[in-house]
């Protein structure tokens, strides 16, 4: 199965969560703890070795802000 790697713009990040809804894996999460810079919570990877390179969360993702490397 592919491993993937996913990267987030934190900075462009609006926490609507959308990507938390729609990650297969159940693997993303909003960092209560974390605000970017215009003060918004950032999403996180709660297990990067979980994650299998769908992508669901970039294409869902409605400001582009996330990234996803897949490793076949």
């Amino acid at each position: 199965m592919p491993k993937g790697k996913t990267i987030f713009d934190y900075e462009r990040c609006k926490g609507c969560l959308l990507c938390v809804e729609f990650c297969p894996q159940k693997i993303l999460y909003q960092d209560k703890t974390t605000l970017n810079r215009a003060g918004y919570n950032i999403i996180k990877v709660s297990d990067p070795d979980k994650c299998i390179g769908c992508a669901f969360c970039a294409i869902m993702c409605p400001d582009s802000v996330i990234t996803v490397e897949v490793d076949k």
